[in-house]
């Protein structure tokens, strides 16, 4: 769902689907709307990489059932990715280990599938989180989710992860 405070703006909707594997977990982005007016940052070496959400970016939230720690991936359609360790809500932050991470993007001007690999351990049951953030041409930001808090887009919210993830 699109954030209430959001304009619909170039991107009509966001569909998104995850699947736990022995190795981590498989995923998969689609944006639908007008491509050529968004920011897609360039394609850049795959590697780890701060402040990706400032610009057109996936998320993924990973928390274990029952827990308050939880993990945050970011996947940007360059191929670049980070991941995050919190031990609660926004406390805690370090780099999360990760043994692997393949990002795959492709698009045109009708829309954009971004899909990811993760090899990393990644407890389950869990709840989980599918975010993104489109950047505007004009600057402007949409902010997609399974589900929000109230108030301002905060993708850290429990709220948001509003899917059951086990193997």
């Amino acid at each position: 769902m699109l954030h209430v405070a959001c304009d619909l703006g170039p991107i009509r909707a966001v569909t998104a689907a995850i699947t736990a594997s022995a190795q981590g977990c498989e995923a998969e982005f689609r944006l639908d709307g007008y491509v050529p007016a968004i920011i897609l940052p360039p394609a850049a070496a795959p590697a780890r990489q701060d402040n990706l959400w400032q610009t057109t970016c996936f998320e993924i939230f990973w928390q274990p059932l029952g827990g308050t720690a939880y993990r945050e991936f970011n996947l940007s359609p360059s191929g670049q990715w980070a991941a995050y360790d919190f031990d609660s809500f926004r406390e805690g932050m370090r780099d999360a280990p990760v043994e692997a991470i393949a990002v795959a993007c492709s698009h045109d001007d009708a829309g954009l599938v971004l899909k990811a690999s993760i090899a990393a351990d990644l407890p389950d049951p869990a709840q989980v989180a599918l975010n993104a953030i489109v950047e505007h041409a004009d600057g402007g930001k949409q902010y997609w989710a399974l589900a929000f808090p109230p108030g301002k887009p905060e993708f850290h919210s429990e709220a948001n992860r509003a899917l059951i993830v086990e193997r």
